[in-house]
């Protein structure tokens, strides 16, 4: 036997594999700051996407030959670790020719600017979301407004309609918006493909219902606010959805794709997440009306 025969033939099972269990399979409670800046050894979520982000933010590359899709950019003091993420896995940042968001808060947006800077990447968003961006989140009409951070300006963003498909070479996402978190919410769909495998891929948005003491989702002269929530709740319901992601990984997340074997059944594939998720956020919306109906009541 010729040892470094041998040794490549390790190597180069690994090269695949490794990819995929370098997840650390502790569980994580991504909702806690201290996770927001903590390392996250990136690896392989299905085919050609991969998780970039850090330990309690998600941050989601989809590659290609022809360039790479980059959904969310965590904290603006992320961006050299989500880009150092990316050349973990052997893909350049210049390979990056979209940058996509699902919301415009601090946590999930702030190191979108420099990752564009750096890659040369457009940006594209709804207009909700592009104005907020170009205004460095700083939206008047955020429930969160003024308990969060602003950060850097994004120059330029292009307009992306709901139900829109974007494209880079092969790659083809599709737009839907998800209203709730904030009135730009969005989630993004696409397909990626294993050994001849293609599963449903879902990014879908926070669906916290969060929000500073002023205002209220059942304020009578918006009923926008809970109409675009229930229309949110809807897609999700109905949503292909082999393997649904979101901004704050799941406390199991890891640990289940720490489990991740190449040629064996992706643990991270479970067809009736989005509903679930979607029977999540209904109860969300009660806990909600309840608590403003107490607000009200108190007044």
């Amino acid at each position: 036997m010729n040892p470094t025969m041998t040794l490549s033939a390790l190597l180069l099972a690994c090269s695949s594999a490794c990819v995929h269990a370098d997840a650390s399979s502790a569980p994580v409670d991504s909702h806690s700051p201290v996770t927001w800046t903590q390392q996250q050894k990136p690896f392989r979520i299905y085919g050609n996407t991969y998780y970039v982000g850090s330990r309690g933010l998600s941050a989601i590359l989809i590659t290609s030959p022809q360039g790479d899709v980059l959904i969310d950019g965590t904290l603006p003091e992320n961006a050299a670790m989500i880009e150092s993420n990316i050349r973990a896995l052997g893909f350049r940042v210049r390979e990056i020719k979209l940058i996509l968001n699902t919301h415009t808060h601090h946590d999930h947006a702030g190191a979108i600017a420099a990752i564009a800077h750096d890659s040369g990447a457009e940006v594209a968003a709804n207009a909700i979301s592009a104005k907020a961006l170009e205004h460095g989140g700083d939206d008047p009409d955020d429930p969160q407004r003024g308990m969060g951070k602003t950060y850097p300006k994004v120059g330029h963003v292009r307009i992306v309609a709901d139900g829109e498909t974007v494209h880079v070479g092969p790659l083809a996402l599709q737009m839907h918006a998800m209203p709730g978190h904030m009135p730009g919410s969005t989630g993004w769909t696409w397909r990626s493909c294993e050994n001849g495998r293609c599963q449903s891929m879902v990014y879908a948005d926070s669906i916290s219902l969060l929000s500073n003491h002023r205002y209220r989702y059942t304020d009578p002269a918006h009923p926008e606010r809970i109409a675009g929530y229930r229309h949110t709740l809807a897609i999700l319901s109905t949503l292909p959805c082999d393997i649904l992601l979101i901004p704050h990984p799941p406390q199991d997340f890891f640990q289940r794709a720490a489990r991740i074997i190449p040629g064996k059944s992706n643990p991270l594939i479970d067809a009736h997440a989005c509903k679930a998720y979607a029977q999540e956020g209904q109860s969300n919306l009660q806990d909600r009306i309840r608590l403003e109906a107490g607000m009200q009541a108190a007044h």
